[in-house]
């Protein structure tokens, strides 16, 4: 790989990782996992976000990507999910999936010599990333309204069998599996792509009686 080719992947990786950060944190705040007042207002891809200002949560998330972004870069990671979880009964309630595929495998390659049509510039991506998290903002209107501090969450990263996973990462709660049953919707959103990554979001969720 060249020294193009890097950075190309690792520019790639890093607009894949901020997504699924911000993402997260746009999860918690609109699905009530905490408080308002946990949330502070940044502003990225052009748009207010808000994302958490309590310390176990940006620990817990900030060394979750720390993770994430070196199996981003070295092409083991294929999806990462947050699932919410019942504090009282251990239910999954609701399932975010981020999958990630490789659509250039070249990494960058040859670029330079590309039609720059087929290019796609920064503008471009971070306005397909705005329409996403405009979705997520816009996604309590028909998700069922959950409890406030009824409900705690986990991120889970799935990579491939090579990836050296740290044994504190592994589930043991079986958070892995599928939410599934008659009363089981699934929701898909608008799709990002790099010019080497592609990231599509869905929600899985149950409704409620």
């Amino acid at each position: 790989m060249t020294d193009v080719s890097k950075l190309a992947l690792k520019g790639s990786s890093k607009t894949v990782a901020d997504y699924f950060e911000f993402a997260i944190h746009s999860i918690l705040f609109q699905r009530n996992i905490y408080p308002p007042e946990d949330f502070i207002t940044v502003r990225k891809y052009g748009l207010p976000l808000l994302v958490s200002n309590e310390s176990d949560v940006v620990e817990y998330v900030g060394q979750i990507m720390s993770q994430v972004k070196k199996w981003i870069y070295g092409k083991k990671l294929c999806k990462l999910a947050v699932v919410i979880v019942s504090k009282d009964t251990g239910d999954r309630a609701e399932r975010w999936d981020f999958d990630l595929s490789i659509i250039n495998e070249e990494n960058g390659e040859g670029e330079a010599e590309r039609d720059s049509s087929e290019v796609k510039s920064r503008d471009q991506v971070q306005k397909e990333i705005q329409r996403i998290l405009r979705q997520i903002t816009s996604c309590v209107s028909y998700l069922p309204i959950l409890n406030d501090d009824n409900y705690s969450f986990n991120v889970l990263c799935y990579t491939d069998a090579n990836s050296g996973v740290p044994n504190q990462w592994i589930d043991t709660n079986g958070d892995t599996k599928a939410l599934e049953g008659d009363n089981v919707e699934n929701v898909e959103f608008a799709s990002f792509s790099t010019n080497i990554h592609k990231v599509g979001t869905f929600v899985t969720y149950k409704v409620q009686d």
